[in-house]
């Protein structure tokens, strides 16, 4: 058991949800010195050994470590993950109250999950809860993590159910609805959830405006295997990765590296990607563009060209068009490494592999690769 595996799994028990696991990486890269910049902020005045981060929604984060060569010059290097995973999200107005005041709670499938693995599993809730403010405009959020259980996915039992072991259909909306508790009085009819969400927060139930609460279980990542070669643990996909990607960033911070270095953590790829905070927003580029604009000394150039009476327009575009074209060759002359599980050989069904090309556990790096282009 090495110190990597070590820290995977604190990084995994840190990280239930995906606002979670930004944040637990925020963390990281601030003990590391990143700064954190906001993205409707002015990026002025780059420099070699820079080191900020930036977030999206709470739930996407993209690190810089910005290197001696222009990105017009050297490009970037860039790993990319994603900080979701399978689960259910816990839908508004989610209590269902039903005989002898048994309290379940509506929720939707997220991702790709393996509906079975959720049964009798101590379950719990982390995401994020927006709050009233001062500002109308501008409320707050907050987030949260029980950390102890507080749901259950009860399988039935197999007296009636004897064809459980021969595989049975499972009703997303029926079969998988989580159990919270036992409403004890009238007055917490409709009102647990929120009850639980307050007296973990500190707030008042008339200040909450909305959440957007996941399920996770609460069992720790841990090694398992004779040798304590094999982890078990959630959210491997793609945390792992998330985990990776970071580590090889904070590797030498105290050192600035040739060519910028860069961390993208998107949101929602279980989804499709399709997302302000997902890998198909232009969130990630635009920030490149500007880098490569404040890369460009915008702001001493148009005072030099005042003293030599050209107009700031001109010179605004001649620089505007100057930073995107060093953009475009940064683009060119970058490197990346899309960073994702892959599925390593399963000894009980060997006949759902390729026969010659299938990826082993402890075999090392795995490279996609499909004729379709899928990877590409």
């Amino acid at each position: 058991m090495n110190n990597y595996s070590k820290d995977l799994l604190q990084f995994l028990d840190a990280s239930p949800v995906n606002f979670l696991a930004v944040k637990e990486t925020a963390k990281r890269l601030e003990a590391k010195g990143y700064k954190r910049i906001n993205a409707e902020d002015r990026i002025t005045d780059v420099k070699a050994g820079d080191k900020f981060y930036v977030t999206k929604n709470d739930s996407s984060i993209y690190a810089f470590h910005i290197g001696r060569k222009s990105l017009g010059e050297g490009g970037f290097h860039i790993i990319c993950a994603h900080s979701d995973s399978p689960t259910f999200r816990i839908k508004p107005n989610a209590e269902m109250t039903c005989e002898r005041g048994i309290t379940k709670l509506n929720t939707e499938v997220y991702g790709g999950a393996i509906l079975s693995t959720w049964f009798d599993r101590p379950l719990s809730i982390a995401g994020r809860v927006i709050v009233r403010s001062n500002d109308v405009m501008n409320p707050d959020t907050k987030l949260i993590c029980i950390k102890r259980p507080i749901l259950i996915i009860p399988n039935l039992a197999i007296h009636f159910n004897r064809q459980v072991n021969d595989g049975v259909a499972l009703s997303k909306q029926k079969d998988m609805l989580p159990i919270l508790g036992i409403v004890n009085s009238e007055l917490e009819r409709g009102n647990l959830l929120i009850n639980l969400i307050t007296e973990e927060l500190g707030i008042k139930s008339t200040d909450i405006l909305d959440f957007d609460l996941y399920l996770y279980d609460t069992t720790p990542a841990c090694h398992v295997g004779a040798h304590n070669e094999f982890i078990s643990a959630g959210r491997i996909d793609d945390l792992s990765m998330v985990h990776a990607g970071l580590s090889v960033l904070l590797a030498d911070t105290e050192n600035i590296p040739e060519t910028t270095k860069v961390l993208g953590i998107f949101d929602n790829e279980e989804t499709g990607s399709q997302t302000k905070q997902g890998a198909g927003s232009p969130f990630l580029s635009t920030i490149l563009k500007r880098i490569a604009l404040a890369q460009s000394g915008t702001e001493e150039a148009l005072t030099e060209g005042r003293a030599f009476s050209r107009s700031a327009e001109s010179m605004q575009a001649s620089l505007c068009s100057r930073s995107i074209e060093a953009f475009y060759q940064a683009v060119e002359r970058a490197f990346m490494i899309s960073a994702d599980n892959a599925h390593a050989w399963h000894p009980n069904y060997n006949e759902k592999y390729d026969p010659t090309n299938h990826p082993v556990l402890g075999g090392g790096p795995v490279i996609k690769f499909n004729a379709a282009q899928k990877y590409a």
